[in-house]
C-alpha cells in the first residue's frame, strides 16, 4: 500500500471518530439533569430504606443532624451512608457515642428517631444519603 493511501485511510478514520464522537455529545448535551432537594421533614425511600431529614441543629463543635430511619435490621452502622455538604467539602458522619440518640440501631417495621454527628460547618449544610445506588439531599 502506498503511503498516500495510507495517508488517506488515516484522515477518513480520523473524520469518523470526530464525527461520532460529535454526535455523541449532541446526545448528552440535551439531557437535563434535575437535582431534587427535600424540605426538612420529608421522606425519601432509598432501596429498602426509608430516611427522613428531622433537623440540623448547629454548635461551635458540631453539627447534629436528627433523622428518622426504617425498612431495614441494622445493628450497628446506622449512620452509614449519610453525608454532609458544607463550606465547599464533602464530610463523612463521626462518631457521637456520647449522644443519647447516637444512630446506632435500625428497625424494619418501627420507624428509629436518632442523630447523626458532623463536624462543624460554617456554611448552611446539605445532608445526603447514599443507599442501593440512589440519592437523596435535604437543606432547610
Amino acid at each position: 500500500m502506498s503511503t498516500r493511501k495510507l495517508i488517506l485511510t488515516a484522515l477518513v478514520c480520523g473524520l469518523a471518530i470526530l464525527i461520532a464522537g460529535g454526535v455523541k455529545l449532541i446526545q448528552v448535551s440535551d439531557k437535563e439533569t434535575t437535582v431534587e432537594v427535600l424540605s426538612m421533614g420529608e421522606t425519601a425511600t432509598l432501596g429498602d430504606m426509608t430516611v427522613s431529614v428531622v433537623d440540623i441543629a448547629e454548635s461551635g463543635e458540631a453539627t447534629l443532624v436528627r433523622v428518622t430511619m426504617v425498612g431495614v435490621e441494622l445493628a450497628s452502622g446506622a449512620a452509614d451512608g449519610w453525608r454532609m455538604l458544607a463550606d465547599g467539602l464533602v464530610a463523612e458522619p463521626l462518631l457521637v457515642q456520647d449522644h443519647p440518640d447516637a444512630c446506632d440501631v435500625v428497625s424494619v417495621a418501627t420507624p428509629v428517631t436518632c442523630v447523626v454527628g458532623f463536624g462543624p460547618a460554617d456554611s448552611e449544610p446539605t445532608i445526603a444519603y447514599v443507599r442501593a445506588g440512589e440519592q437523596s439531599q435535604w437543606a432547610s
